[in-house]
C-alpha cells in the first residue's frame, strides 16, 4: 500500500530547518532553566516547587515534579533537556528509526513540560505554551529519511494561524490606539524589556509608527488566511510573517517568541522547485500513519474552544485549555501602557536611617535601572526575573506573592537570587535596610542623549513596598 497522501517530500527541507531551530530553542530554554530555577522556584526559592505540589494535585499540574522533587533532580531534568535537545540540533536522530526518532522527540517535551507546569508565574507567559504546542507536534515528523507528514504539516499551519490572527483579533479588541494607528507611539518605550535598538524605534517619525501598525495588522490579519492557500501563496505568507517577526526581534527582547513563530512560519514553506529531498525517502510505517492520524483527530477536537476563542468577544489570550498544552489560544499587548514604571530597589549597609543615608542600587541583567545603561539585547535568552519586575510595576497584585520574598533575599543575600543580578552592590554581604521605589521613566530625547550621554530619565513617585522587621538582626524593608 502506498502513502503518496500522506506525505509530501516538497516539505522536507522546511521540516528539517523547523526541527533545528526548534531544538536550538529547547536548548535555550533548558538552559534558562537550568540557571535560574533555585531563586525562583527551588526548594529555597521565591515560589517552592515543594509548597506549590502541596497543594496543587497532578490532575491539574502533570509533573515529574509532582512524583519527586529536589533542587538536584531538577538540576537533572534541565540538564538532561539541554543534552537531548543538542542531539537534536546536531541531527543525530535523523537516520534513526521512526520510533527512535519519536521518543527522541518526546523527551524534551516531557522534560519541558514538567517545569511548565510547576513554573507557577513565572511561567504563566504564551511563549511556553508556544514551545510546548509546537514541541508536541515535532514529535510525529518523523526523521530525515521519511518525508514529513500531511496531517502534522497541516497542524503547523494551523498553530501559526492561531498565533497571528490571535495577536491580530486581541489587538483590534484591545486597546483604541491600535485602531487610530497611534500604539507605536508608546509601545517601544513602555514593552517589558527594551533592547538596544528600542530607543532608535520609538524615535522614528510618527507616521512610520502608523505604517507600522498598519503592516502589523495587515500580517496578523489578512495573511494568516493565505497560509491554507495553494502555494506559492502560502509561501509568500509564511515569508511576511518571517519578515515581521525579525522586526520585532530588533524592536525589543520577547524571550524566544518571535524566533519560535519565525520556526513554525519556516515549516509552510515548500522547496520552490529546487531538489532538497535526498531520493529515494522511504514509506512511513503502517502504525505510524495510524497514530498520526489518530493524533491529528485528538488535536482538532481539542481546537474547538481555541477557535471559538478567536470569534469570541471575550477572547482570552496566551491560555491553554488543556493541561499538557496541547491546543492553545495566543496572542499579547491587546492593551498598551502610555506611561513606564519601573520598581527601583536600593538597600544601605549603615545601621541606622537618617536623613544622609546612602542608598545603593541593585542593577537588574536586562529590565532599565542606571539611566546611563544602554538596553541590552537578550532575546531568545529569557530573564524571568526581570521580566516580571515590569508587571510588578504595573500591579501590586502582580507582584504580592513574590515581590517581598524577593525584598527578603536580598536583606539575606541569599546568593542564588543574587546570581539573577546584574550588581550586587555589597559584593555578597547581607545590607541592613532595603527599599523599593517607583520611578517614572522615558527614553531621553536626540537633544538629551547628545547632552548628557543617558539613555533614560527617570523620576521617583512612591514606595514599592510595605515595611517590616525581617529579623533580630535588624535588617527590614524600609519605607520612606
Amino acid at each position: 500500500m502506498g502513502w503518496d497522501w500522506f506525505t509530501d517530500p516538497d516539505y522536507w527541507a522546511s521540516r528539517l530547518a523547523f526541527q533545528r531551530m526548534l531544538a536550538a530553542i529547547y536548548v535555550i530554554a533548558f538552559l534558562v532553566a537550568a540557571n535560574q530555577f533555585r531563586a525562583l522556584i527551588g526548594a529555597r526559592g521565591l515560589l517552592p516547587v515543594p509548597a506549590f505540589v502541596r497543594r496543587v494535585p497532578f490532575r491539574k499540574a502533570p509533573s515529574l515534579f509532582q512524583l519527586y522533587y529536589s533542587d538536584r533532580f531538577f538540576a537533572v531534568v534541565a540538564w538532561a533537556g539541554v543534552v537531548v535537545s543538542a542531539t537534536l540540533v546536531l541531527g543525530l536522530f535523523d537516520s534513526a528509526p521512526v520510533w527512535a526518532s519519536m521518543i527522541a522527540w518526546a523527551v524534551p517535551w516531557v522534560l519541558y513540560q514538567s517545569i511548565v507546569n510547576v513554573g507557577q508565574i513565572w511561567y504563566s507567559f504564551g511563549w511556553e505554551s508556544l514551545l510546548l504546542e509546537s514541541g508536541f507536534l515535532a514529535i510525529f515528523l518523523g526523521p530525515a529519511d521519511m518525508a514529513p507528514p500531511v496531517p502534522i504539516l497541516w497542524l503547523l499551519l494551523w498553530l501559526l494561524f492561531r498565533v497571528e490572527f490571535g495577536a491580530g483579533m486581541i489587538k483590534m479588541r484591545g486597546d483604541s490606539c491600535w485602531r487610530d494607528l497611534t500604539c507605536l507611539y508608546y509601545h517601544h518605550e513602555t514593552q517589558p524589556m527594551p533592547g538596544p535598538l528600542s530607543w532608535h524605534f520609538h524615535h522614528l517619525p510618527k507616521p512610520l509608527h502608523k505604517i507600522e501598525v498598519l503592516a502589523s495588522h495587515g500580517t496578523q490579519l489578512v495573511v494568516p488566511f493565505a497560509l491554507f492557500a495553494p502555494q506559492p501563496a502560502a509561501s509568500v505568507a509564511a515569508l511576511i510573517m518571517i519578515v515581521t517577526q525579525g522586526w520585532l526581534v530588533l524592536s525589543g527582547n520577547f524571550s524566544w517568541l518571535n524566533f519560535l513563530t519565525i520556526a513554525v512560519a519556516v515549516s509552510a514553506l515548500d522547496n520552490w522547485g529546487l531538489p532538497f529531498s535526498p531520493a529515494p525517502l522511504v514509506e512511513p510505517p503502517s502504525w505510524y500513519v495510524v497514530i498520526v492520524l489518530v493524533v491529528t483527530a485528538g488535536l482538532l477536537v481539542l481546537s474547538y474552544r481555541p477557535a471559538w476563542n478567536l470569534v469570541s468577544r471575550r477572547q482570552i489570550m496566551n491560555y491553554s485549555f488543556d493541561r499538557l498544552h496541547l491546543v492553545n489560544t495566543y496572542g499579547a499587548f491587546g492593551g498598551i501602557t502610555k506611561v513606564r514604571h519601573e520598581v527601583v530597589i536600593e538597600a544601605t549597609d549603615e545601621p541606622e536611617l537618617t536623613p544622609d543615608t546612602v542608598w545603593h542600587e541593585y542593577e537588574f541583567k536586562g529590565k532599565p535601572g542606571d539611566p546611563r545603561r544602554r538596553p541590552r539585547q537578550w532575546a531568545p535568552y529569557h530573564l524571568r526575573l526581570d521580566w516580571l519586575m515590569w508587571f510588578a510595576a504595573l500591579s501590586s497584585s502582580y507582584s504580592e506573592s513574590w515581590l517581598q520574598p524577593l525584598a527578603e533575599k536580598l536583606l539575606a543575600a541569599d546568593r542564588a537570587t543574587l546570581k539573577l543580578l546584574r550588581h550586587d552592590p555589597f559584593h555578597g554581604k547581607p545590607p541592613t535596610f532595603l527599599r523599593a521605589r517607583l520611578y517614572r521613566y522615558r527614553f531621553t530625547t536626540p537633544e538629551e542623549r547628545r547632552e548628557t550621554g543617558e539613555w533614560w530619565v527617570r523620576e521617583p513617585l512612591a514606595p514599592a513596598l510595605r515595611t517590616g522587621r525581617l529579623g533580630p538582626d535588624g535588617a527590614a524593608i524600609a519605607v520612606e
